[in-house]
Formats: C-alpha cells, structure tokens, sequence
C-alpha cells in the first residue's frame, strides 16, 4: 500500500483540527510573480491552509515555474498542483493533486494524461495525492476542455455514485467542480447526500462568492473548500475582506455540522 505523504498527513490533521479547512486557487495565467506572492501571503494570512496553482488553458510550463517559485518564496503554507493537463506539473511545488476527470466521455482525461505525467512525477519527486475530479452543473472551462458530461443540480444521486466509485478506485478524495466563476456553486444536498455516502475527504470549488456560500458547502460536509475568482481582483484589501469572510463562514459551517445543527 503507497504511504500517505506530508502534504496529506498535513491537510489531514488541519481538517481534524478545523472541521472544514479552506484552499486557494490560483491561476497563473491570470496574474503575475509578484501578485501571485501578494494574493498567497494574503491568503496564508487569512487561514488558508494551502495554495493550489492550475488553469484550464495553462500551456507554459516555464510560466507555471515561475508563480510557483515565487509562491514558494512567500509563504509557508503548501503548495499543490492543480493540473490541466501534463503542461501542469512543475518540480517547485510540495504536491500535485493526481487528478482524474471522473465524467469525461474522452479517455485522455481519465487516464491517459495520467499515464503520461506519472514518470515525470515520479522523476520529480513530487508528493501525489489521488484525487477523484467530478465535474458538476455548468462545468465551466474545465467541462469544456475536459470533454466532461456535467452532473445536473438536480441530480444529486449521480454525483454520489462518481464520488463512491473514486472511493473503491482507491481515490482519497473527492472534488465536486462547479467550474470556475460558476453562477452557483454546488448544491448543498449534493454535497451532503455525497458525505453521507463517502468516507473519502470532499472538496468543494465553483461558484463559492459569499460566507453564506462557503458556510452552506461545509455544513452540508465539505472538508475543503476551494475560492479562486475572489482572487483575480488583485487587490489587496478587497482580497483580503473577501478571504477572511469565505473563511468565517467556512468555520462557522464546520462548527454547525460538528454540533449536529
């Protein structure tokens, strides 16, 4: 059996801890060294408990470097790839979510991607932790480029059985992706329903915009709860409101779900 890394023993004990811990996400196409610094130590600030880097259309992976070192330079928090493709992994990074696009009718995003970046994991020495993406509502660009079949709101019990199959796939997580700028983020009876169901730890991205939002995806289970599109404003005090805000609700969620409530 492949151990459990530092990474994952890492973001394993602050959910025991917390209840409900919160992620970043950054995009480097969408900001530069120095701003990817800035929104990861304000971040870091607010209680973030990592920093995941990834976009849907990243294609360089020189560019990628360069905002994961300058992230790596500015906090102390872990750093972990959130990969589109084999473009997505960098060597400067603590982890790399080994993800599989779980309800994409292209094999490439099952698998096959997989296959080819393992090696370069593995010379690497990056930390995987397995992952079970699962991409739900209106998707966004990752459903596009992922050639995804998107689970509807409504339909609460498929996303269960995708998240129960990563489960016995060997999967230690399960991302539920409302798409990037969403115009809502994951139901709360989905992600409630899959916690019921599931031993595996949940994350939930997409859509999350508000403390009511972010409260609502860990009352109903999340473990982690991942904001990105608060970030690109790039600035610094709105940045900073709007994390410790998500990150209020997330904690306030926890609290309720651990007191039965």
């Amino acid at each position: 059996m492949v151990s459990v890394g530092k990474v994952e023993e890492y973001i394993l004990r602050r959910i025991g801890d917390e209840g409900a811990i919160h992620m970043a996400l950054i995009d480097p196409e969408k900001v530069t060294p120095e701003l990817a610094a800035l929104l990861s130590q304000e971040s870091e600030a607010s209680g973030s408990s990592a920093i995941m880097v990834g976009g849907t259309t990243l294609a360089s992976t020189e560019l990628l470097n360069d905002i994961v070192k300058a992230i790596k330079r500015s906090v102390k928090i872990p750093v972990i790839l959130f990969p589109n493709n084999v473009t997505g992994i960098s060597e400067y990074a603590d982890a790399i979510w080994f993800m599989s696009l779980l309800n994409s009718a292209d094999p490439y995003f099952i698998f096959g991607a997989q296959a080819l970046a393992a090696p370069l994991i593995k010379k690497m020495g990056l930390e995987a932790i397995p992952l079970g993406y699962i991409i739900v509502g209106e998707g966004g660009s990752a459903g596009v480029i992922g050639k995804a079949c998107p689970i509807p709101y409504n339909k609460p019990e498929l996303a269960v059985a995708h998240a129960l199959a990563a489960q016995f796939l060997g999967m230690r997580f399960v991302y539920l992706e409302a798409g990037s700028g969403a115009s809502k983020p994951v139901p709360a009876e989905m992600i409630r329903m899959t916690r019921e169901t599931v031993d595996v730890k949940i994350i939930v991205g997409g859509g999350i915009k508000t403390r009511e939002q972010a409260e609502r995806a860990a009352k109903a289970g999340a473990d982690i709860v991942v904001t990105g599109t608060i970030l690109e404003s790039g600035q610094r005090e709105g940045v900073r409101a709007k994390l410790n805000e998500i990150i209020e609700g997330i904690r306030k969620g926890a609290k309720s779900r651990s007191r039965g409530f």
